[in-house]
């Protein structure tokens, strides 16, 4: 391994192609994978759920709490992944949580109590909060600028598309079944929706095997020809130019990475550090999970039956890719502010107008009859994903890849997505409880969090379009000196 970066860029053999678009696409859209897994992961229990809590004999409480048990592992991997990713590399975090991803679907497909199955639920969610983090970072430190928004975005599409596998398989599995509790081959339904996590968790490791690591990581690492190959090829430009710029950022930077590095005057934390994690809290806080994690169960309990619910779970989830590509498609054009500042403006309308209509709606044997504005309420509710999937979806992804100085991004967007996690888990865990007292509480408490998530946009976010990573030292420096 070299030390000195001039001489390993003498020695280098320049890639003749140089810098190639889909080259670079293809790497970031097998990290995205994470992304997959990640959504997979996480939705998979939606069309588990009434099932799960049928058979172990659960409680409203205790099935919330199986359903949100993987984001407590989703918050402590996503707490790790950043000092695991600058000790070891990029790379070894995804094998790491290909691995995680593979156990845990083994786990609940054959889990015999409650117990053990909430554990294997834990065990994937650290696989997804690894992944949470390990997929932005490294897709932002391999992309040029002119394009990173775009594949920053890939992992949300990722998501979605992991969302609307698995809606669609548990769909598939319902139907060829007959229903969630039915046996099938020897196991129950609900079971084989786990063990369809099988195919992607293991493709992934294999698939990370094939990527090179990030050009930030090895400059880190005085890896300076590795990491010339890599941004000759992926990057493009001044290839030794950039390398000192890169080493120039990571100047300070210790060996063993820790959380001092992202301590500063703002109780305990660098100002741009509380942006992430707030961005992070006002993602969850509208509550589109709860749109992921218990849309059958919220469809059947206003009239629709399990296989409808299913199918309109798998529409809106249709829904949140189609707004993504959107997404993608706008990101690098228009700027991350405005749209986060359209997605909070329109989740808070749809949000609003399901909390009127659960609010107005008579209820019958503790159920809220919609009646005529059920066909109001399903659009607004796919109208609020619409908002989500084009905004703070992808936004919050790529500006949490992106926005912190290369010295502390891994660390500091491991303490954003753990945010996130926590925020998810608070979420998830009290809608049951909230929707017994009235749906029509449960989402005017989302309402009124998307009201302020448009105040926070328009006073805290600073637009990151265009600006290299390497210059994102300059964008921390507006936060410290900031007085709002």
């Amino acid at each position: 391994m070299s030390t000195t970066p001039s001489a390993d860029l003498r020695r280098g053999q320049p890639d003749p192609d140089g810098p190639r678009t889909i080259r670079t696409v293809i790497v970031a859209a097998t990290a995205a994978l994470a992304g997959f897994l990640f959504g997979f992961d996480t939705a998979v229990i939606n069309g588990a759920v009434r099932a799960i809590g049928e058979q172990f004999e659960a409680s409203s409480l205790v099935l919330g709490f199986s359903v949100a048990s993987a984001l407590i592992g989703c918050a402590i991997g996503a707490w790790n992944a950043g000092r695991i990713a600058d000790r070891y590399g990029r790379i070894r975090v995804m094998l790491i949580a290909s691995s995680l991803f593979v156990i845990s679907a083994l786990g609940c497909g054959l889990a015999f109590s409650l117990y053990d199955l909430v554990l294997w639920r834990v065990v994937g969610g650290l696989g997804v909060g690894a992944a949470s983090v390990i997929a932005p970072a490294y897709i932002a430190e391999i992309a040029p600028a002119r394009l990173r928004g775009r594949l920053g975005s890939l992992q949300q599409m990722a998501i979605v598309i992991g969302i609307f596998v698995a809606l669609l398989s548990n769909y598939a599995l319902v139907s060829f079944s007959g229903g969630a509790s039915n046996v099938m081959f020897g196991l129950e339904t609900w079971r084989w929706m786990f063990l369809a996590e099988l195919v992607p968790a293991l493709l992934y490791g294999v698939l990370a095997l094939t990527i090179p690591e990030s050009p930030r990581f090895l400059v880190a690492k005085k890896d300076f020809k590795q990491a010339a190959d890599v941004l000759r090829k992926f990057v493009g430009g001044d290839v030794h130019a950039k390398i000192e710029q890169i080493r120039k950022t990571l100047e300070g930077k210790p060996d063993r990475p820790s959380f001092k590095m992202i301590r500063g005057a703002a109780v305990g934390l660098a100002p741009i550090v509380w942006v992430g994690i707030f961005l992070s809290v006002f993602q969850q806080f509208t509550g589109i999970n709860v749109i992921f994690y218990y849309s059958t169960v919220l469809w059947q309990a206003v009239g629709f039956t399990e296989q409808n619910a299913l199918a309109i779970t798998v529409i809106t989830s249709v829904t949140n890719i189609l707004t993504t590509i959107a997404a993608i498609m706008l990101i690098d054009k228009i700027g991350r502010k405005p749209l986060l500042l359209i997605g909070a403006s329109g989740q808070f309308l749809c949000l609003g107008t399901l909390a009127v209509l659960f609010g107005i709606a008579p209820v019958v044997d503790g159920v809220p009859e919609l009646g005529s504005t059920a066909p109001i309420a399903l659009i607004a509710a796919n109208l609020f994903v619409v908002f989500f999937g084009i905004s703070w979806g992808p936004v919050v992804w790529v500006m949490l890849g992106e926005m912190f100085d290369n010295r502390i991004r891994a660390m500091a967007i491991s303490v954003a997505a753990a945010a996130q996690w926590a925020a998810n888990f608070f979420i998830s865990m009290t809608f049951p409880a909230l929707a017994d007292i009235g749906l029509a509480v449960a989402y005017g408490f989302y309402t009124v969090c998307a009201f302020l998530a448009i105040f926070f946009v328009l006073k805290f976010i600073r637009e990151t379009k265009g600006i290299e990573l390497e210059d994102m030292d300059k964008l921390e420096a507006t936060y410290a000196h900031s007085k709002g």
